[in-house]
């Protein structure tokens, strides 16, 4: 674990959630940080320092794919330092019968201190011996609901919920009253730099060669399209997207689709593919926001980037970027408003996530907290 405590703010928000642990009230903390700034091993170690006190903590996220990439760094974390008879297991909708029913037995008898999953984690059947620490992970795809119904498994349950969706500070306190907010401001060493830039359509050509020369080195990109309104014929779908450069462009290369109408098991094959490097082009709709760590993929290309929130934005970059390579954000848009242009230039102009929710809130305001229409 040297690796972790190299860095400033992991230190202190590490120190914020040791405290909460060992502390006599519950935990009721929001881990805020950018895309890559290390959550994820922060919450690891709230679940070793959980189960070293011979209690129970459960991890939720929301694709069944990222629940897995989790929980085999989280094996691979406890191989590493000698911690194996903490047992975790993996709960999500495949898991089979037959070992589900064996996590089942072992979540109740207290044998299994640490369980990763999906929604399955919050099911009826699924019952705990002493479940003292909940975490939610990219929280903003979860209800209230849902993760009370996870805190209810358990009493006087320690709860954190990660974003890496930037939130201005204040707004957070407003939006999150009942929390108190832990911000990770750093990003690991090492770590590249996505070069972002803004295009028109007139680009394609040369985007689309771009593309294939990194995919001839072996890497691999991401081409997101804005989910259409039916009534809205002026803007291509990721399907029909996708059949047109298959047909065209992209003809013999292997291309797959993900969009959110897609069956939860086909999304699930089609993000593994491509985690696994079978598919080199995917393209999608911002399904792929919450998405797994692909080291190998080096391009993101935003079809119509205007029609997306800078947060939205900036989680999709937050997808390339994340091997030794240098990785480059793409922004294609006709739009000519000033507003428009001043949006998508404040993407190429800032990395911060933080800098990035400030002037979209400045440019658009802050949206319906409270309606339903914005719920």
């Amino acid at each position: 674990l040297g690796d972790v405590y190299k860095r400033q703010a992991q230190m202190r928000v590490w120190g914020e959630l040791e405290r909460d642990l060992k502390g006599h009230t519950r935990m009721a903390r929001l881990v805020q940080g950018d895309v890559g700034s290390g959550k994820t091993i922060l919450a690891f170690l709230a679940m070793i320092m959980t189960a070293e006190n011979g209690y129970q903590s459960a991890l939720m996220v929301p694709t069944e794919v990222l629940a897995r990439q989790h929980y085999e760094s989280l094996c691979t974390l406890l191989k590493e330092n000698n911690l194996t008879e903490y047992n975790p297991r993996l709960l999500t909708g495949s898991t089979k019968a037959k070992e589900r029913r064996e996590i089942y037995a072992s979540l109740e008898d207290g044998s299994c201190k640490m369980v990763i999953g999906t929604h399955a984690l919050i099911q009826e059947k699924v019952q705990y011996k002493n479940l003292a620490l909940v975490i939610t992970d990219e929280q903003h795809r979860f209800g209230v609901n849902q993760r009370a119904t996870l805190a209810q498994k358990g009493q006087n349950v320690h709860t954190i919920v990660m974003s890496a969706t930037p939130i201005p500070r204040t707004l957070g306190l407003i939006l999150y009253g009942d929390l108190d907010i832990s911000i990770l401001d750093e990003l690991p060493p090492g770590r590249q730099t996505v070069r972002t830039d803004v295009v028109d359509s007139r680009y394609h050509k040369r985007l689309y060669k771009f593309i294939k020369d990194a995919v001839a080195r072996g890497e691999q990109c991401y081409i997101v399209c804005p989910a259409v309104e039916e009534n809205e014929t002026n803007i291509k779908s990721a399907e029909e997207f996708a059949k047109e450069l298959a047909n065209g462009e992209f003809k013999g290369y292997n291309l797959g689709i993900l969009h959110g109408k897609m069956k939860a098991k086909d999304k699930e094959a089609i993000m593994k593919s491509f985690a696994d490097g079978k598919v080199s082009i995917l393209v999608a709709t911002t399904v792929v926001e919450v998405g797994v760590d692909v080291p190998n993929a080096t391009i993101m290309v935003i079809e119509n980037a205007e029609r997306f929130g800078l947060s939205t934005l900036h989680q999709l970059i937050g997808r390339v970027g994340r091997g030794n390579k240098q990785s480059y954000c793409v922004l294609v848009s006709d739009a000519k408003g000033e507003t428009s242009r001043e949006r998508l230039m404040t993407m190429k102009q800032f990395s911060d996530g933080f800098k990035i929710a400030d002037t979209d809130l400045k440019l658009r305001g802050p949206g319906d907290f409270f309606g339903s229409r914005q719920h």
